[in-house]
């Protein structure tokens, strides 16, 4: 009779399981993971834990609302976000049905159209601070030639500074939103549009019951997106107001860097945790809406 060779049993580890050896894959897929979890750790998680660890006294707390720059700025925050947000996208709504149109002078002007979100913020909001400027300003300049009278300080009233910083914003950012929505035009069936044609539909008709019901979640979900990037953004404020005057047009991003100028770290960081109970809901509800 022929021996019969059984093989040996695998090794087993104390705790009686098998010891699992990582694949060549598994190892090179670890090591180019590696320096992007670095990259987070060093420049997201520790930024976030130090800040909060500065913000950690209740102190910092009872001084910000003791200011009545803090309150000013909380009201100026949401009058940016309610006004300039809804304006903004329900042009970028009305503007995606113009651009969706094949015309090939419609596509050049698309081209025009998206300059303003492709140029630096820096350059594009200095250019208007400075055809704003009441003495040598452009739009100054002009008036002074048609009606032989000086032009209004525009930066100089609070109301008109924060409402121009508003549209400083909503004539930045608006090309981009415009964009997606046109994505969202161009994803419903062209034959939807010509079966309600054929029905009789009226052109409101065709946009309510086939245009906005297709582009609701999407639209939704750039508004919430967008009012997180939103409340992040400063450079319409900053480069165009500083916060001025008398820092009565600052929004919660602005006055983090008011107090950190004034080095009152802790403060700044107090700003930006305070921000925080408006950012965890809106990203709560932009994540359940892509969750469905």
């Amino acid at each position: 009779m022929s021996a019969v060779v059984l093989d040996p049993a695998p090794a087993v580890s104390p705790s009686g399981r098998a010891k699992k050896r990582l694949g060549p894959w598994q190892v090179w897929g670890l090591i180019f993971v590696a320096p992007y979890v670095l990259v987070f750790l060093v420049f997201v998680l520790y930024p976030v834990a130090y800040g909060l660890w500065l913000a950690r006294h209740p102190a910092s707390y009872v001084h910000l609302f003791d200011d009545p720059i803090f309150l000013r700025s909380v009201a100026n925050t949401a009058v940016f976000l309610l006004v300039g947000i809804n304006l903004k996208m329900a042009i970028a709504l009305f503007l995606s049905g113009f651009f969706v149109h094949p015309q090939r002078w419609i596509r050049w002007l698309s081209l025009l159209f998206i300059i303003p979100w492709a140029v630096p913020s820096i350059p594009t909001i200095l250019s208007f601070r400075f055809m704003l400027n009441p003495e040598w300003g452009l739009i100054n300049s002009l008036i002074f030639r048609l009606t032989a009278e000086d032009g209004p300080n525009w930066l100089n009233d609070p109301t008109i500074g924060l409402t121009l910083a508003i549209l400083v914003h909503i004539w930045k950012s608006l090309p981009f939103w415009t964009l997606i929505l046109v994505a969202g035009r161009l994803a419903i069936p062209g034959e939807m549009y010509e079966a309600a044609a054929v029905d009789g539909a009226s052109a409101w008709q065709k946009f309510r019951f086939i245009t906005w019901p297709s582009l609701q979640t999407l639209y939704l979900t750039s508004t919430l997106l967008s009012m997180i990037w939103t409340l992040g953004d400063f450079n319409s404020v900053y480069l165009l107001t500083g916060g001025g005057p008398a820092d009565l047009t600052h929004v919660l991003a602005t006055l983090g860097l008011r107090y950190l100028r004034l080095d009152q770290v802790d403060m700044a960081m107090a700003t930006v945790v305070c921000a925080m109970p408006l950012v965890i809901p809106l990203v709560y509800f932009m994540m359940k809406r892509l969750s469905k």
